[in-house]
């Protein structure tokens, strides 16, 4: 099995993290090779960035379909940015870590919570939650006002921001788990985990055990209708 994880944005430090998540989780026998554009936003934090960092995605998985032999292919961003377009043009299984933590989260959990970044993410957060069918089990949404790069950047005090911010909806929020809402949170799990005394799920973990899943149950993505190929057109 081989396995394509994308990281949208350019960042090499994210893609080395997500990579270092991607390894730890797979099975043994499962080949992964994770890759990000050269071109596009550094990091993903906003609608304009998530446009940005789709448009590239198409090129990486048609260039991957005709050249390579992947058998599923993971989004590595909590937007899930470009997920559904890519479902158009491939028929092997497209995982975005969003939509396989959310949906992961039903099975150990009544009420969760996820810790995320920016503010400005709140609303689209909801919407994915809204669109992944989990508002009714959703405890909290915390934007703890953390950039994408700051683990990088200044790792302790974004540590500190992801553990304040996932004890409290633990405390406060009756959250019975947590998710980690961004791929630049990877390799934290099990450290907020100790903290809180709840489940934690690595969104980047939660991809790679989803698409394993779906290759080893030898289902791919279904071309009736809505995943279909784009029509035919010219494309100027």
């Amino acid at each position: 099995m081989r396995i394509l994880v994308i990281n949208p944005n350019t960042s090499a430090d994210m893609t080395e993290d997500i990579y270092q998540s991607a390894v730890a989780a797979k099975q043994s026998a499962t080949e992964v090779k994770v890759t990000n554009p050269s071109h596009g936003p550094e990091c993903v934090e906003g609608t304009a960035d998530e446009l940005m960092a789709a448009y590239h995605l198409l090129d990486i998985v048609r260039e991957a379909e005709s050249t390579d032999h992947f058998d599923a292919y993971i989004v590595a961003c909590f937007g899930d940015p470009g997920v559904d377009a890519l479902r158009e043009l491939t028929d092997k299984p497209v995982v975005g870590v969003a939509e396989a933590a959310i949906r992961i989260s039903s099975f150990i959990s009544g009420k969760f919570s996820i810790v995320s970044i920016l503010p400005r993410c709140l609303i689209h957060l909801e919407d994915l939650v809204r669109r992944y069918g989990g508002e009714k089990r959703l405890a909290s949404i915390k934007t703890p006002n953390i950039g994408v790069l700051d683990f990088h950047k200044d790792a302790e005090s974004a540590k500190q921001k992801l553990l304040s911010a996932a004890d409290e909806a633990v405390r406060e929020d009756f959250a019975e788990a947590v998710i980690l809402g961004c791929a630049g949170m990877s390799g934290f799990a099990d450290l907020v985990a100790g903290e809180i005394g709840v489940p934690v799920i690595d969104s980047v973990t939660a991809a790679v055990k989803v698409a394993e899943s779906l290759v080893d149950m030898r289902l791919k993505t279904s071309k009736r209708n809505t995943y279909a190929p784009p029509t035919g057109k010219k494309y100027k």
